[in-house]
């Protein structure tokens, strides 16, 4: 699969990679000097962009951040701004580009003390930026804090201070209103507790050439359509039912609801038929309340195994109301030793807490686990942050991890990760983590990767949520999904 053409605008680069780029555009005729310049310049449109005039403070750093800070001193004292300037250390230890801008600035260099803050009405903070790896200082927590209990804008160059590039983690960070970076995102801008940091994040173009993305292997991008698109299933006049998949769901008892949920899940986004095995017990229930969706009844548990093997299924879902029993390990084995692609989520994943390892065993073919974070840490035995997290779960397990929250990472065992980032706050709602899973079966039954379909099921849900607002209950988005689908098929989003 090669994404290289169309979507290296989603590539999120980690820090080593975007200090690369910097040491490749600079190879290429741009000077550090330049390239500082015009960081700090972008930083200052978007200040002059949502503010009016007033007293600005701003805070430079002992490194090239605080060099970006000097230009955008420089550049709106120029403007007729009254402007202060901090600096964090001694100002011939500078790096040299750093230094050279600083010396552009005429005012006075300020020691880092809250004192600095008494008249500001807005605050730069060019004190760090992603490659941090240290907690912040008090000298500067203190400042930051003053600047918070006032509760004064602040606008970030790179990433708010103490927020780490590469994971979203905070060594201490303040939250800004508005973070300005460069080029392309990184990871750290989009996990949280970062994204949650960053506050409305803004990347500019320096005169980074796009060719210097040609020589660094990128495994790491933002949830976008242009990865996905041109493999998601599309009708043509040739298709039929059968030929746009047979969807199989293992329907749990007394909690009917959440495989049904699934069930719409997966024939609203294009699964040409949808069948759930229940109990007997439930059979009633769930028959009552479905009709293009089909219904069979399993006596024994042995119907469900006789079922999964049946070769007019293509993919299988487990998990959703299923419940933590003997039946429910059997039957997600069952699936799993058929080697179809498989969506595995909730009790299906919490019925193997004790024993991880058979399951990761079982898994032969592709796989889509969608655990949130309790699942996760009940199965895994990883720590750090969220994305190491994914992609150490990844490689153990040989299954697409998606693991779930409001920077869902979605994670392949090759090492590629993709991070999503369109999802609202009305997600966070009882059961719209069956209906993604439902969504990811459908794709799957119709034939997408599932590295691919995971990650345009999650971009999927979160466009649906979006589409219908506030007040959002997980059975309203099954049938947001066909506009979604529409404006897709048109390009208009």
């Amino acid at each position: 699969m090669n994404w290289q053409a169309g979507a290296m605008g989603s590539a999120l680069l980690r820090v080593a990679q975007m200090t690369e780029v910097d040491r490749l555009t600079i190879a290429a005729g741009i000077s550090g000097r330049d390239l500082m310049q015009s960081a700090g310049n972008t930083v200052v449109r978007e200040i002059l962009r949502r503010w009016s005039v007033r007293a600005v403070t701003v805070l430079c750093g002992p490194g090239n951040n605080g060099g970006d800070g000097f230009v955008i001193a420089c550049a709106l004292a120029q403007a007729g701004w009254p402007v202060r300037v901090g600096l964090l250390g001694v100002r011939e230890q500078l790096p040299s580009d750093a230094l050279h801008h600083s010396e552009q600035w005429s005012g006075a260099i300020e020691a880092l003390t809250p004192a600095l803050i008494e008249h500001a009405e807005l605050v730069v903070d060019a004190l760090f930026g992603a490659g941090l790896s240290r907690h912040l200082s008090q000298e500067v927590q203190d400042i930051l804090a003053v600047v918070a209990l006032r509760n004064l804008p602040i606008i970030a160059v790179d990433v708010p201070s103490g927020v780490m590039g590469d994971t979203g983690e905070s060594l201490g960070a303040t939250a800004a209103n508005c973070t300005v970076t460069f080029f392309r995102k990184k990871p750290g801008h989009l996990i949280q507790p970062g994204r949650s940091l960053c506050g409305d994040l803004v990347v500019t173009d320096i005169g980074t050439p796009g060719t210097v993305l040609d020589s660094l292997a990128i495994d790491i991008w933002e949830n976008d359509s242009s990865l996905w698109l041109s493999d998601l299933p599309r009708l043509n006049t040739q298709d039929n039912k059968y030929s746009r998949g047979h969807a199989l769901l293992y329907g749990g008892y007394p909690m009917t609801g959440a495989a049904r949920l699934a069930a719409r899940a997966a024939a609203r986004c294009g699964a040409g038929l949808t069948t759930i095995a229940v109990p007997t017990t439930a059979f009633p229930i769930y028959a009552a309340t479905l009709t293009s969706i089909m219904v069979i009844p399993l006596v024994q548990t042995e119907d469900f195994t006789q079922l999964v093997n049946d070769p007019r299924y293509k993919a299988g879902l487990i998990g959703p109301g299923a419940g933590v029993n003997d039946t429910t390990r059997a039957a997600t084995l069952a699936l799993l030793s058929t080697r179809k692609p498989a969506v595995l989520d909730a009790d299906a994943l919490s019925v193997f807490a004790s024993d991880p390892a058979t399951l990761f065993q079982a898994i032969m073919g592709p796989c889509v686990m969608t655990p949130h974070e309790g699942e996760f840490s009940r199965i895994f035995a990883v720590r750090g942050d969220k994305l190491t997290r994914a992609l150490a779960a990844a490689l153990r397990s040989g299954a697409v991890i998606v693991l779930k929250g409001s920077d869902t990472t979605i994670a392949s065992p090759d090492g590629r990760a993709i991070i999503n980032s369109n999802a609202p706050p009305s997600l966070a709602t009882a059961g719209a983590g069956d209906v993604l899973a439902g969504i990811v079966l459908g794709l799957l039954a119709q034939g997408m990767d599932a590295f691919q379909a995971a990650a345009a099921a999650v971009w999927l849900h979160s466009a649906a949520a979006r589409d219908f607002g506030e007040g959002l209950l997980a059975e309203d988005l099954p049938d947001q999904l066909p506009s979604v689908l529409r404006r897709l098929r048109y390009c208009t989003i």
